[in-house]
């Protein structure tokens, strides 16, 4: 698949098939997000797969509550990978302290990226997850206080097909001087 069609094959998917997602599949996405580049190499990141379907239950759980339920979804996929971030290599961090830029959450950022990119390719489907308790989260996990529960990414086969992207004109977004 070229690069651009990979690209726009990719969407957040929001309806999933039980069907389970098949270990080399799983291992393939991974891996993708392993080779991420990041700030000084500091590869901030570490991936905890939810498989166990009562565990998987309570993760999606705290993705929605009564008054927000718009991740509701996530109930549906039978994979969530929670990304953790660490703090970065020292380089990395005083780059962030001098320049203000969060350098780890960008690498986090193309890290989930490569994974969703990498299962798009597969045609698993995924979603990323910024909203959830992430209280939560870490005491069902049991994640030192060290790391950060960056984001969760649900994962599956599609049940639905993407919609037309709707996506500002070139121009609206790029200079060229």
């Amino acid at each position: 698949m070229e690069f651009l069609e990979l690209v726009n094959t990719r969407y957040s998917v929001r309806h999933y098939k039980s069907d389970s997602v098949p270990e080399k599949d799983l291992m393939s996405c991974l891996e993708a997000a392993r080779l991420a580049p990041s700030a000084s190499n500091s590869q901030p990141w570490e991936f905890i797969v939810i498989k166990t379907p009562k565990l998987r239950k309570r993760i999606a759980e705290s993705t929605f509550s009564s008054l927000v339920s718009f991740n509701k979804f996530a109930l549906q996929a039978p994979l969530i990978v929670v990304v953790l971030m660490k703090k970065g290599h020292m380089l990395a961090q005083i780059g962030t302290s001098l320049q203000g830029t969060p350098y780890s959450l960008i690498d986090i950022g193309i890290a989930t990226e490569h994974f969703c990119l990498q299962a798009a390719e597969r045609g698993l489907g995924t979603c990323i997850l910024g909203w959830f308790d992430e209280k939560k989260v870490r005491k069902l996990l049991e994640v030192p206080r060290s790391k950060k529960i960056a984001l969760l990414i649900t994962v599956g086969y599609p049940a639905d097909s993407p919609k037309p992207k709707k996506r500002k004109e070139m121009k609206a977004m790029v200079k060229v001087l």
